[in-house]
């Protein structure tokens, strides 16, 4: 064979697996979120709607190892605070490839959901077909999600809000005010933003 007929050939392939690898494009808002199950860090399996009184859902992708995860853990602990009692809990999914990323495996899981009390589902999106469905890129990315009968319907995705390095400095907080529009029966007016963050860690 011909150094260029293995040289396309490779090319096609690496098109084809990326197209495996890499997240589509997701959802947008208005379309319906796809039921996870997912494992927490108690072993115990949790599906979005796990929650029957649950009004929606704050869904965030996020880990252990990102230093921008890291800088707004205690802001989805917050949210988790705020809003649990008022029909909007949070749900945390970690994705990253564990192998590539060890602090990101299930026992580091563990620890940090542990020592960082968490009051909210911790899991582990094992073959990352959540990420990938949802449309995340880069940890962390919030999806609030609003309950429709048995289905949920995404409402607003991206940044938490517009300040990734401190939170006391941040001037627009978008996942709260989706979900205080949400609660007031009102249009969400900022429907998206760019989530900034560390790149998701896909199996190779």
């Amino acid at each position: 064979m011909k150094k260029t007929s293995i040289l396309g050939l490779a090319a096609t392939l690496f098109v084809v697996l990326s197209s495996f690898l890499l997240p589509v494009d997701g959802y947008k808002v208005g379309d319906k979120v796809m039921i996870f199950n997912l494992k927490n860090v108690d072993n115990k399996m949790v599906a979005l709607g796990h929650d029957a009184t649950a009004k929606g859902y704050i869904v965030v992708i996020t880990c252990n190892t990102c230093p921008v995860a890291q800088a707004y853990e205690q802001r989805i602990i917050d949210l988790n605070k705020t809003y649990a009692p008022k029909g909007y809990p949070v749900i945390a999914i970690n994705a990253n490839d564990g192998t590539r990323s060890p602090g990101d495996s299930f026992s580091e899981m563990q620890e940090v959901a542990k020592s960082s009390k968490y009051q909210f589902p911790y899991l582990l999106d094992e073959t990352q077909e959540v990420a990938k469905t949802y449309g995340a890129r880069s940890t962390p990315t919030a999806y609030v999600v609003k309950r429709e009968g048995n289905d949920y319907i995404l409402a607003y995705h991206g940044a938490i809000d517009n300040n990734s390095n401190d939170a006391s400095s941040a001037s627009v907080h978008y996942v709260s005010q989706a979900v205080n529009a949400l609660l007031a029966n009102k249009p969400v007016e900022i429907t998206t933003a760019k989530a900034i963050g560390c790149g998701i860690k896909w199996k190779m």
